[in-house]
C-alpha cells in the first residue's frame, strides 16, 4: 500500500507543497524575530514599551530564533532576557497596583541568606531569625509591615505550594535572571499578577539583590500611609 502511494504520481507534488509551506512558515518566523528585535531596539533606546502585547507573545512564541539569531550575530541574549521582564513588569503594573496587599507575596530566594545563616528550613520555607548577618531580616519586616506576606524559599516547589495554600493574587518573584523569566512565564500560565526582581550578582550562595528595586515594585499602589517611614 504505501509503495502504491510513494509511486503515485500525487507524491511529488504533495512532498513539494509540504516543503514550500516549511520554508514559508521559517522565513515568517525568521521575519517576525526580526521585527521583534528591531521593536525591542527601538524601545530600548527610547525608554518606551512599542506595541507591548505584541512584542510580549512575539518573544515567547520566537524565543528560539531570537536566541538564534542574537547568537549568530554576537549579541548577548541576556539583554532580551532583561527586556523582556521590564516589559512584563510594565504591562502588569496597573493590575499589580490595583490588587489588595494583603492579597500579594513576595519569594525571596534562600540564597540572598548570609553563608553562616542559622535558619531552618521549614514546609513554609525558611524562617528568618533577625541574626543580623545579612539584610534579610531588617527589609522583610518593612515588606511585612505594609501587609506583605514574605516567604524564604529554596526552589519552585515552594512557591507552588504556596500559592496553592494562601491564594495570593499577586506576587513579586526575587531571582536571578532566568529563574524570574521562568517564573513570571509559570504566572501566566495560571493566571497569577507575577512581577520580577532580577539579583544583581548570581549565584547559590550569598547573592546580592537591590533592594530598593524591590521596594520600588512592592510601593506600586500604595497610599503613603501604608509604607513604613511615611506615616
Amino acid at each position: 500500500m504505501s509503495t502504491m502511494f510513494l509511486s503515485s504520481p500525487l507524491w511529488t507534488p504533495l512532498m513539494t507543497l509540504i516543503g514550500e509551506i516549511t520554508v514559508l512558515i521559517f522565513i515568517g518566523m525568521f521575519v517576525g524575530a526580526i521585527i521583534v528585535m528591531t521593536i525591542a531596539t527601538f524601545s530600548v533606546r527610547n525608554g518606551e514599551f512599542y506595541f507591548p502585547r505584541l512584542m510580549k507573545s512575539g518573544m515567547v512564541l520566537l524565543e528560539g530564533m531570537i536566541k538564534g539569531i542574537c547568537k549568530f550575530f554576537g549579541f548577548d541574549d541576556k539583554d532580551l532576557v532583561t527586556f523582556f521582564i521590564r516589559l512584563h513588569n510594565t504591562m502588569n503594573m496597573k493590575t499589580f497596583g490595583e490588587t489588595p496587599v494583603k492579597k500579594r507575596a513576595i519569594f525571596l530566594p534562600q540564597c540572598l541568606r548570609a553563608g553562616d545563616c542559622p535558619a531552618r528550613l521549614t514546609p513554609e520555607g525558611l524562617v528568618c531569625r533577625r541574626c543580623k548577618r545579612c539584610a534579610i531580616g531588617s527589609e522583610i519586616d518593612a515588606y511585612e509591615a505594609m501587609g506583605y506576606r514574605v516567604f524564604i524559599v529554596p526552589g519552585s516547589t515552594f512557591i507552588k505550594r504556596m500559592v496553592k495554600q494562601y491564594h495570593p493574587e499577586a506576587v513579586i518573584g526575587v531571582g536571578c535572571l532566568m529563574e524570574i523569566k521562568e517564573g513570571l512565564e509559570l504566572c501566566d500560565r495560571i493566571g497569577l499578577i507575577g512581577m520580577g526582581v532580577v539579583t544583581l550578582k548570581d549565584g547559590c550562595v550569598e547573592t546580592v539583590l537591590d533592594w530598593n528595586d524591590l521596594t520600588e515594585i512592592a510601593e506600586i499602589g500604595l497610599g503613603s500611609e501604608s509604607v513604613p517611614g511615611n506615616t
